[in-house]
Formats: structure tokens, sequence, C-alpha cells
């Protein structure tokens, strides 16, 4: 609703909207921009003020009149929140600043210092990159239940004990130290949401209790999911600038390092080097987690050259009685030509486990070596109930292309309603 649909609606006499109930007429002002809902003051003396008592502030550079020159538009969305800030009557649960404009300006301390003492509950500050140093005042915001903080550098006090009341922390290209973001997620004993995106070498430790939603991004040596009993959904994006020497080398099995704890888990999706991450270390054999709550696995860039990364695609779906959904997209191969090692994972007794529930799966990037074909026979022969399986090729070289559509309609299916798909790049 914009306001001059508003104005016109209130040419007409008697005047319906002003004298709506108190929390309709904040449902529709919560319903406007920032800028709209002050230009309501226009409309009549009733709603002078309305705008004032707003809980939620949501700021960004379409607060002001568009231009080229950078400064000005800085000055003036600075000038504009200040404004609404001193204009202010109430609480503010929500503040939300989303600019490339301001990155260092003081301004945004003494907003802080402002939110600190008026009950803030959601801040979300998306800043430039710039060397924006988060003010001690945040740390006194214990009513939080909600922080995403972008391109700044945080740094808490030796004094702060966490966020008793946050539910939700997304930090994105953040300067911090380990410790310090070890001790704020160990500090937040609620939490439940945890974005973390490009970090450098990080070895992290995450204990938290009530944490149901796990993204990371960025180049992590280790990490350990020492307390997170009530994950549901983890997403991994791993980074790596020369090889995987840069993982920490353990004896350790990755896979159950990362995901023994998790048994609540329902969607696991892994970007680059994931499974490279979780291949490292000494395999045990069977699992010491039954995943009866995983439904999806996504899986992007798996080695198919590489034995221990295939031994963690197969525990994984093994372990996972009512998975439904599969996406696994293959690496580039690195041999050339073709030769391949001679695996003999599918020599194994994995065709002796079922895959009860699985419906769908896509296979994309595949080059026809060996492990990809066999994997999806594995998948083919024990999956009663499957739908549909696509499989996507890379290949260039149409002989080889028809070559691996002949194999694969060749695979026995033990569902009778099993369709395969194959499609080209």
């Amino acid at each position: 609703m914009h306001v001059s649909c508003i104005k016109r609606y209130m040419g007409e006499s008697p005047d319906l909207i002003s004298d709506l109930p108190q929390s309709i007429l904040e449902n529709i002002l919560t319903r406007l921009s920032i800028r709209d809902a002050i230009r309501t003051s226009v409309l009549s003396t009733k709603w002078r003020y309305k705008w004032s008592t707003l809980t939620d502030l949501a700021f960004d550079e379409k607060c002001v009149s568009p231009s080229t020159d950078r400064a000005l538009v800085e000055t003036n969305l600075v000038r504009f929140i200040t404004g609404v800030l001193l204009l202010h009557q109430g609480p503010i649960h929500k503040f939300h600043l989303s600019t490339s404009s301001l990155q260092c300006r003081p301004d945004i301390d003494q907003w802080l210092l402002f939110l600190s003492r008026n009950g803030i509950k959601e801040l979300v500050l998306e800043l430039g990159e710039g060397e924006f140093r988060v003010p001690s005042c945040l740390f006194k915001c214990l009513k939080l239940t909600r922080l995403e903080l972008c391109h700044c550098e945080f740094d808490p006090p030796k004094s702060f004990n966490g966020f008793s009341s946050l539910k939700s922390l997304n930090l994105h290209q953040i300067l911090v130290s380990p410790e310090a973001i070890e001790s704020l997620i160990s500090g937040c004993p609620l939490l439940e949401f945890l974005s973390l995106s490009y970090f450098d070498s990080l070895v992290l430790s995450i204990s938290a209790p009530n944490l149901m939603y796990l993204y990371l991004d960025g180049e992590f040596k280790d990490i350990f999911l020492e307390n997170t009993p009530k994950l549901v959904a983890i997403s991994v994006s791993m980074y790596m600038h020369e090889d995987v020497a840069d993982f920490e080398q353990s004896s350790d099995y990755n896979l159950v390092k990362f995901l023994g704890g998790v048994p609540l888990l329902e969607k696991l999706v892994g970007y680059i080097y994931f499974t490279k991450y979780l291949s490292i270390g000494d395999d045990p054999g069977r699992l010491p987690i039954t995943y009866i709550h995983l439904k999806t696995i996504e899986l992007y860039q798996v080695s198919f050259e590489d034995a221990n990364e295939v031994l963690v695609l197969l525990r994984l779906v093994t372990h996972s009685p009512n998975l439904k959904e599969l996406k696994v997209s293959a690496s580039p191969i690195q041999l050339f030509p073709l030769e391949e090692e001679s695996f003999d994972l599918f020599e194994r007794d994995y065709f002796e486990y079922k895959l009860p529930r699985l419906e769908t799966v896509r296979m994309t990037d595949v080059s026809g070596i060996r492990n990809e074909l066999e994997f999806i026979r594995f998948l083919m022969g024990t999956s009663p109930v499957l739908e549909t399986v696509i499989v996507t090729s890379s290949l260039s070289d149409k002989d080889a292309r028809m070559e691996m559509v002949v194999e694969l309609l060749r695979f026995p299916r033990v569902s009778p309603r099993a369709q395969l798909l194959f499609l080209q790049d």
C-alpha cells in the first residue's frame, strides 16, 4: 500500500482509516518502507506521529534521493537515520541497516548506543567493506534474539558472557579470533541458527545444544561439532588455496568427528572439498550412528577417482534408511587418459543394503569412469521405490556418451517404476 493510495482514500469523508484500531494502523505502517511511513504524517493530524512508535526499522540507500555523489548519499542517509531515531518514541525491537556507503562512521556507534538502551531484539548490519569495529555497547544488548553482521571487526570484551536470548547468528566476512567466535557460540545457549561465511584458516569447535540449522562457508581447516544434538540441517562449503594438506591431518575419521553426533539430521548439503574433508582419517568400518531422519543429501564436487571420497558417499547413503532424495555432482577427472585404480568398493557387501525410501537420484557432471557407473548401478539395484534417476554427462564425445547410455540401461532395477533420464550438459 502506497501513501498516495491512503491519501486518496482519506480524501473522502468520513475518515475511516484514521478511526481503525491502533493494531491495524500499525500493521499498515509496517508494510510501508520507513520513508513512506514517515510521509503518512501529512495525511492528517492524527497521523503526524504514528510512525514514531514503529518497533521495526529498516534503512537502506533507498531512504534518500539517488545521486551519483556518494558523499552526498552518505551524508543524507546519516541525517535521515539520526532524525528518525531522535523522533522515535518507545522501544525498537528490530533495526536493519543495509548500505555500502557507511563503513567507519562514528554515527553508527551512536545509533547502536541508542538501540542498546531501547530494547533491541533483532539487529542486522550489512555494511560495505571497511574497518568498522563493533562498539562495546553492542555486547550490552542482552535481549538480542537475532544478530547479523557483515564486514565488521568483532572483538568482545573479556567480561562478555554471551547473548543469553540469541537464537539466530549470522556473521559474514567478520574479523574475529577463533577463541572469540567459539566463546560467542557457547555463550548463546538458545542458539538455533548459525551461519558463518568467508572465514579463513579457521579451526572451529561448535558447542550449541539447541542449534538446528548450520551454514558454514570458508577456508576451514577443521570443524568439531562437540555438542549439537538437535541439528536438522547442515550446509558446508570448504575452500583451499593449495591442496588437501591445508586440512588438519588426524587418525580420527572426520566423517565420524563431524557427523557422529547429529542423530536428528534431516538435510545435508556439502560443496567443494567437503567430501574430501570427511574422508580424512581412519575408516572405522560401519558408522556408530544411523541417520533415521535424513531425507535429503546433496554433495557437490565428489571425486569418484578417490576411493576414500566414494567410501564417504557410500557410508552416508547406507546409514540413511529413510533417504528420499540424493543429488551428487562429480568433480572433473584428473587422470588422462581415463585410467583408474582398481578399487574394490563395490565388490564388498554393499548390495546387501536396501534404500527403502529413496525416490529421486540426480547425478551431474558424470564422465563415465567406473566408480561413477558402479555407484549408479548400486543405487538402482538397492532402491525398491526409486522413481527417477537423472544422469547429466560432462562428456563431449558422442560415441562415449552413447556407450555410457547403453551401459546404464543394462543395469538391473529393483523398482518397477524407476525411470532413467540421460541429459547432456
